[in-house]
Parts: structure tokens; sequence; C-alpha cells
């Protein structure tokens, strides 16, 4: 059974900041600055979870070739899967949103 708890964001804010290298004042002047807008973040995100389900495609590619070992694969696939997931639910979020946006009477 798949666990539906989806941790509230602000747990892991700082630790993705660390990840991607974003600086907490610099994230609303670059967003408005460099020319990059949302669609293009969504771009390079979703690139990412592509590269991520290659990489993972091509780990079990290897294992059946005897060049990776299971444990490679399985840290391969989850962090594939894990991405997907949270794509898929962001992606909900942004329907959900966008809806509602509509049904907003003004």
């Amino acid at each position: 059974m798949m666990n539906n708890y989806i941790p509230n964001a602000t747990i892991f804010q700082n630790e993705l900041r660390e990840i991607y290298g974003v600086k907490e004042k610099d994230t609303e002047e670059n967003s408005t600055s460099s020319g990059t807008g949302f669609a293009a973040v969504i771009k390079d995100e979703l690139q990412k979870v592509n590269d991520l389900q290659v990489e993972a495609d091509n780990n079990v590619t290897g294992y059946i070739a005897g060049e990776k070992s299971i444990h490679e694969v399985v840290l391969a696939t989850e962090e594939a899967s894990m991405s997907l997931e949270l794509a898929i639910q962001i992606r909900n979020k942004l329907v959900d949103a966008y809806k509602e946006f509509n049904n907003m009477q003004v």
C-alpha cells in the first residue's frame, strides 16, 4: 500500500535550497531578473525527472548485463520512482489550484 502522507513543504525547504544552491535572498530576484519563468523552471525539473528515469533504466540494463549491482539498481529505481511521484503530486496541486482560481467569482 502506498503511503499517501505528503509532508509539509516548509520542513524540507532548507534542504531543497542547499541541494539546488538557491540562496534565500536570491529566490525572488533570480526569478525576475534572469529571465527564467515558471514554465522554464517546470521544464527543467521535468527534464531532471526524465534523466532519473533514463538512469534507472540504464542501471537495470547494466544489471542484466552483469555490470551493475542490485544495490545500485534499487537505489536508482527508487529515486526515479520518488521523483516521478513528487512530480505527479505537484502537477495535481497545480491543476487543483488552477481549477480553484477559475471557479473564483470576481
